[in-house]
């Protein structure tokens, strides 16, 4: 990648075995692995990389990613908004996971409450996208039951590649006919008013997007837990307390069992913490 800006992070897990040697010959594993240093933006592409499959450079089957923020009492967003409760670290792994994804999964209240604009190409990661085989930049594909979006938005008319909306069969008549004269492609994967979201995996998959990656809401992703096709949770634990009545970063039916993740990395900054879990 050119032109790569620097990030400051420090990696506490995994350990390294650089780590264990400093270790075993009396040095402080804690200062070794804990260590702040420089981060490029191809070193942190590399760490949350989209697992390979064995023996190839492509993926093995569909991955869903998920990528929240939430402050130390469970807060997903602060006044509506989770801006507020993120950091330029944060919002610079934002970007490194939208530049690895296929395709950006998001609920249509996200859409509307956030301001949602087209993902757009980044020079830093076109060699990476090209290699992968991956368009210029990510589509994002918005979850809608309703259909109540505005159609004329730049998300809609301006995105370097063609923005989706997954929906129900039995959406609203009028809406499919309004998003269809708009130029809007729609794909339907369920046979209610919304999306099931595992057809939405499927359907995405379908059309060569498999490199799956969810914003939320707290709606849309409780919806991917409770049908146990989340694969990976990205989780930034933000130093903050705003208590107030602020939803969790997921919510909704629960499923009958908790399903078990393990850390697959921690990374901090500045009290920020980086996790990243996959399901066991």
């Amino acid at each position: 990648m050119r032109h790569a800006r620097l990030l400051r992070m420090r990696r506490l897990f995994p350990v390294t075995d650089q780590t264990h040697s400093a270790a075993a010959s009396g040095g402080d594993s804690a200062v070794v692995s804990g260590a702040d240093r420089d981060w490029t933006l191809d070193e942190l592409a590399d760490a949350y990389a989209y697992p390979r499959a064995a023996g190839t450079g492509g993926i093995a089957r569909p991955w869903l990613r998920a990528n929240m923020v939430s402050t130390l009492d469970g807060a997903a967003h602060h006044g509506g908004r989770s801006q507020s409760i993120s950091s330029a670290a944060d919002m610079r792994v934002f970007g490194t996971l939208r530049a690895l994804a296929d395709a950006v999964v998001v609920g249509a209240e996200t859409v509307r409450l956030e301001g949602y604009r087209p993902a757009r190409a980044r020079d830093a990661f076109a060699a990476r996208r090209a290699a992968a085989g991956q368009a210029p930049a990510p589509v994002i594909a918005v979850v809608s039951a309703s259909l109540a979006l505005d159609f004329s938005l730049p998300l809609f008319t301006a995105a370097p590649v063609p923005t989706l909306i997954l929906t129900g069969a039995a959406a609203p008549p009028e809406r499919i006919l309004a998003a269809e004269k708009a130029g809007v492609e729609l794909v339907i994967a369920g046979d209610g008013p919304g999306a099931e979201p595992e057809r939405v995996v499927h359907a995405l998959a379908d059309r060569g997007l498999v490199r799956l990656l969810t914003e939320g809401g707290p709606r849309l992703l409780g919806q991917f837990v409770a049908a146990g096709v989340l694969d990976e949770l990205c989780l930034t634990v933000s130093p903050m307390l705003t208590s107030g009545h602020a939803q969790r970063i997921a919510g909704g039916p629960a499923p009958a069992v908790p399903e078990r993740f393990a850390l697959a990395s921690l990374l901090e900054q500045d009290g920020f913490l980086f996790t990243r879990y996959r399901r066991v």
